[in-house]
């Protein structure tokens, strides 16, 4: 890739690649641990809503105390240092930083941010992926009008998958199927920040060791990211969401392509083209050995003879046929490899991973009955789920994107897993986030899709 080379001619040239952070939480901290050995890189400033946290994040990664004690973002281009703040404004709008992280987790900020960056001429590395799933086509499409990159981020599930997507079709494969792993049951589904860790596998004292979010790693849990992340996957590749939704099938990693191929040849796919998520569990329970759950596949075809031969005399593991086989990556390091986008975008303008189309959607699922007057507490929390949905399902019933499911007030009665739609709820249509959105559907509904008023 010569990346690595490329980030080395820039430090000796004295011309690092200089980079804004936007939340300082738990990916924000692993790259902040990989930031002190990766050359040609200055972390100008890092904005964050408690720098008080940030700054004890720091030192939780071992970053010497002097390397963050810049006063301003001018100091700390004049010595090579770190400014922590609360100013994320004041980090877009300087002059000297190329690329802004935007790391939060928050969705509706994370849009806020994005954009506020594009319109200062800032590459936008967006590590919040459930921005991403409700208008990363926006976003990509802004980024293009300003003359700048939106990328998705390298070492999360989706940038990866896209990387073998892109792999596969360089390669001259047709995609059967792509996707990523996960620890799933249906029960699942009712998990909430208060049973996350007895099903995730850590007791509460370790992830608070680690600085682990419960409602972020509920958001794994329950189903909500795996579907987030496939549409992040399905929008930047052009596949599809499947009609039902995902259906999470069972299986190790030897077992991808016998599963992802279509019903009609013993898969379990409607059609050819679609993301789906396997999980690393039986139906009942059980730990399936060499599973696929912190990593990420694509399922190909050999649409020949001559290919399907040399699948045979390279002794590669396919389906019983002959036909299909997989590649795959069984472990994301999450932010230990978000480098790899700082690079790319820096060095080569270009995205590890950028939406293209609008093919999937995740819409907010009731978790239990829902009540008039109730708030909406968005991914991982105690009301909703996300579903991925195909994005002409999602437009023609209105509906309401998990991305924008944070603190809104229910004005209708919901019923356990319904989809619920912008009638819903009560919503303020001058956040940024919500224009965005809708501005996305008029740009990027599918083609012959009805969006509905509501």
């Amino acid at each position: 890739m010569n990346l690595f080379s490329k980030l080395r001619e820039r430090e000796a040239s004295g011309r690092p690649l200089r980079i804004g952070l936007i939340g300082a939480g738990k990916f924000g901290s692993m790259y902040l641990a990989q930031v002190p050995r990766t050359p040609g890189i200055h972390l100008v400033g890092i904005a964050d809503l408690s720098p008080a946290n940030a700054r004890a994040n720091l030192a939780r990664v071992d970053w010497p105390g002097e390397r963050y004690s810049a006063l301003s973002l001018d100091d700390a281009m004049k010595t090579k240092t770190t400014h922590v703040s609360d100013d994320w404004q004041a980090l877009v709008a300087h002059p000297e930083i190329e690329i802004i992280i935007e790391c939060t987790g928050n969705p509706p900020a994370a849009v806020e941010h994005a954009l506020a960056a594009f319109r200062h001429g800032k590459h936008v590395i967006n590590v919040t992926v459930e921005a991403d799933a409700f208008c990363g086509p926006l976003l990509a499409h802004k980024a293009a009008e300003a003359g700048v990159i939106y990328s998705l981020a390298y070492g999360d599930q989706p940038g990866l998958a896209c990387e073998l997507v892109d792999w596969a079709r360089t390669a001259g494969f047709p995609v059967v199927a792509a996707g990523r792993g996960h620890k799933w049951l249906p029960q699942y589904r009712e998990s909430t920040p208060d049973t996350v860790w007895s099903h995730w596998g850590l007791t509460a004292e370790q992830a608070k060791e680690g600085g682990l979010n419960p409602k972020m790693f509920n958001a794994f849990l329950d189903g909500s990211k795996p579907a987030i992340e496939s549409a992040a996957i399905a929008n930047a590749t052009g596949l599809e969401a499947p009609d039902a939704g995902l259906s999470f099938p069972p299986g190790s990693i030897d077992d991808i392509p016998t599963l992802m191929r279509p019903k009609s040849e013993g898969g379990i796919l409607d059609r050819k083209g679609l993301v789906e998520v396997v999980s690393c569990l039986t139906s009942d329970g059980v730990q399936i050995p060499y599973d696929i759950r912190k990593g990420v596949w694509v399922c190909i075809e050999a649409d020949t003879d001559y290919i399907r031969r040399c699948f045979k005399e390279y002794s590669v593991v396919t389906d019983p046929s002959g036909r299909y086989m997989s590649m795959y990556r069984r472990w994301h390091m999450i932010g230990l490899e978000l480098g790899i986008s700082v690079a790319s975008v820096g060095l080569r303008n270009e995205p590890t991973g950028v939406a293209t189309c609008f093919n999937a959607d995740v819409v907010a699922t009731a978790k239990r009955d829902l009540a008039p007057g109730e708030m909406l507490d968005g991914e991982g929390g105690y009301t909703v789920f996300g579903k991925l949905v195909p994005a002409a399902r999602s437009l023609a019933q209105g509906g309401l994107p998990l991305g924008l499911a944070h603190h809104l007030k229910l004005v209708r009665p919901v019923r356990k897993d319904q989809l619920l739609s912008w009638n819903d709820v009560a919503i303020d249509e001058t956040l940024p986030a919500f224009k965005a959105r809708k501005e996305m559907e008029t740009i990027f509904a599918p083609r012959g899709a009805v969006v509905s008023a509501a």
